[in-house]
């Protein structure tokens, strides 16, 4: 079974092209700058080396049409016609409260991502063209959409209201969501299989940390809390988020600088963390190098973000009474030994250790912890890609 993973942001498409049957990958890419000049597509096929193509992509119309001629080409494709896709998975950043897992879409599910676009208005929109476009251009074929914020649903009540007043919730559904989920189950599932565990034994704390920044308290496979909130705004410091503030903030800063609230919420989303606190700098890799070469802010933020990391780790392992293992994820948990150090350097209360000789070692799934650690360190790459290709072969057979 082939199945093609979609997924569509404001202004770029990412997709890949997986066998089911072995779950490879035959081909993948990137759709970027949708809507404006110099759009081009980054195609990968199985391999070979990845094709840049320039062409006008004035909407994702164009991009998906770029793509399934890129998977179907003569020189270059790995499928002979379209009929070779059998399904598609979509991701599907906001399902509120209205889906808890993922969902063959039909018209129904359309209209009730529809209703959750106010959720999430750079991302739900965006991913309901896509879904659009797919029907259209290969009718029939099934269609899966996969939610962000699914696994979160079943956080408890504690863990996902605010204290707000009340109608806050009841009228306007103001709670904490929670995002990433898709990777927080891949990663806290995976893991399991990797430590040789049931994942029901297991209490988790996925640290997926990449521009976008999140903490995860697994109990027993199934979500309880997590750092980001009604927005992926919340919680940890981020690239360019500010995450978790005061909120009387926002009103005194925008009398200081005479902005709107709308304008103060794109600074905080856009200006902020780590680039706000460096002043442009947002790259892990370049923060590493300031912080060596003795440059105050790279120092200062790079000590901030992994104070914070640490913080949620603690908060976490009370929520769970306790913690087995913490995982870290997504392109800094992967793939910086120097901010794994740093924060397990916290830890040492929960009986973390790191092995130096471990953490320093690149590769894939691998325990990072000493043996004598009380708790299991591992960094496991996450695959959102293969979850939603997976949710989508299991829907489509059933």
């Amino acid at each position: 079974m082939n199945i093609l993973v979609i997924n569509c942001g404001s202004s770029s498409l990412k997709f890949q092209l997986i066998d089911m049957d072995n779950e490879s990958v035959q081909a993948k890419g990137l759709c970027e700058r949708i809507g404006s000049d110099g759009s081009r597509i980054v195609y990968t096929p199985a391999g070979k080396d990845k094709i840049a193509i320039e062409s006008p992509m004035p909407t994702h119309t164009e991009a998906i049409k770029l793509v399934l001629d890129c998977l179907t080409g003569k020189e270059n494709g790995v499928i002979s016609d379209l009929s070779a896709i059998d399904a598609v998975g979509h991701r599907v950043v906001h399902g509120g409260e209205k889906f808890a897992a993922s969902t063959i879409i039909n018209d129904d599910v359309v209209k009730t991502i529809e209703e959750c676009n106010e959720l999430a208005p750079l991302h739900n929109p965006a991913n309901l063209i896509g879904i659009s476009v797919c029907s259209k251009l290969m009718p029939g074929v099934p269609q899966v959409a996969v939610f962000d914020t699914a696994f979160h649903q079943t956080m408890p009540a504690k863990a996902y209201l605010y204290g707000l007043p009340l109608k806050a919730y009841t009228d306007y559904k103001v709670r904490r969501y929670g995002f990433h989920g898709t990777s927080h189950r891949f990663v806290s599932k995976h893991v399991a299989e990797f430590l040789g565990k049931p994942v029901e034994s297991l209490k988790t704390i996925v640290c997926h940390l990449g521009n976008g920044a999140s903490i995860c308290a697994v109990d027993g496979g199934k979500s309880v809390d997590t750092s980001m909130g009604f927005t992926p705004l919340a919680g940890l410091v981020m690239g360019t988020r500010s995450g978790d503030i005061d909120p009387a903030i926002l009103e005194y800063y925008a009398g200081k600088e005479n902005l709107t609230l709308a304008e103060v919420t794109t600074v905080l989303n856009k200006e902020s963390g780590l680039a706000g606190l460096t002043g442009g700098k947002s790259d892990c890799r370049d923060l590493e190098a300031g912080y060596e070469a003795g440059d105050q802010k790279c120092i200062d933020a790079m000590e901030i973000f992994c104070y914070d990391v640490a913080k949620y780790i603690g908060a976490y392992a009370a929520v769970l009474n306790g913690v087995d293992d913490i995982v870290f994820t997504a392109g800094i948990g992967e793939n910086s030994a120097f901010v794994r150090n740093k924060v397990c350097e916290y830890l040492g209360y929960l009986g973390v250790k790191l092995d130096a000789a471990k953490n320093a070692e690149r590769g894939d799934d691998r325990i990072i912890s000493a043996d004598d650690s009380k708790v299991t360190v591992c960094v496991i790459p996450t695959n959102e890609e293969l979850m939603i290709a997976r949710d989508t072969k299991e829907l489509v057979e059933k």
